[in-house]
């Protein structure tokens, strides 16, 4: 296990890097300075190696978000602390990843979509009722319409076509999107917070 943990170490490395439609069978294995025999002893073909880093990567993902929700003392700073894992997470992320994804590996794809649809969901809409309760979020919010709102704006900010790449650095987009999604749902109490967090003195 310990040979195969290391070609999906390096093969997730390469793809995050330089997308995953540019990167052969050959790349992984020069990058691991192994032979393609040896690579293909444990991997049939790049399909199999892109599964199964999604596979892991998602359950790693799934772990770290709920240690940081337990750990969050508010909603609002669970959002905050989401936001810097989102910057570390998907900062150096190739801007191809889910168009590579969706276009070249379908199973894999429905991977990222049930982990997105299930996972990621249910954690936005954990998080709306956290901030009602707390009073952070205004309590008459409907929350099957803006949990989705919040799914969408995850996938747009790598959306090549409405943020090129050359003119808005992912983090600038994650930023925008998530202070604009709390601003809105949040109560004149979550708005302090907020702007606390933000380094804003509040204005009446």
């Amino acid at each position: 296990m310990e040979i195969k943990d290391r070609i999906l170490n390096h093969a997730q490395q390469l793809f995050m890097r330089n997308g995953i439609k540019s990167v052969s069978m050959d790349d992984i294995a020069a990058d691991l300075a192994m032979s393609k025999k040896t690579l293909y002893k444990w991997f049939e073909n790049k399909d199999q190696i892109v599964e199964a880093s999604m596979t892991r990567h998602l359950a790693g993902t799934q772990n770290e978000c709920t240690v940081m929700i337990n750990a969050a003392s508010s909603a609002i700073d669970e959002l905050f602390q989401m936001l810097a894992w989102i910057k570390q997470e998907f900062g150096n992320v190739h801007p191809s990843i889910f168009y590579d994804l969706r276009k070249f590996h379908p199973a894999t794809w429905q991977l990222w979509q049930a982990h997105k649809n299930e996972f990621i969901l249910s954690q936005i809409k954990e998080n709306l009722r956290r901030g009602i309760a707390e009073g952070l979020f205004q309590a008459d919010l409907d929350m099957e319409v803006l949990s989705r709102l919040r799914l969408a704006q995850i996938e747009l900010q790598f959306d090549p076509e409405l943020y090129p790449t050359r003119d808005f650095a992912k983090e600038r987009v994650s930023v925008a999107l998530l202070e604009h999604f709390m601003l809105g749902v949040a109560t004149i109490k979550g708005h302090k917070l907020i702007n606390q967090y933000r380094n804003v003195t509040d204005e009446e």
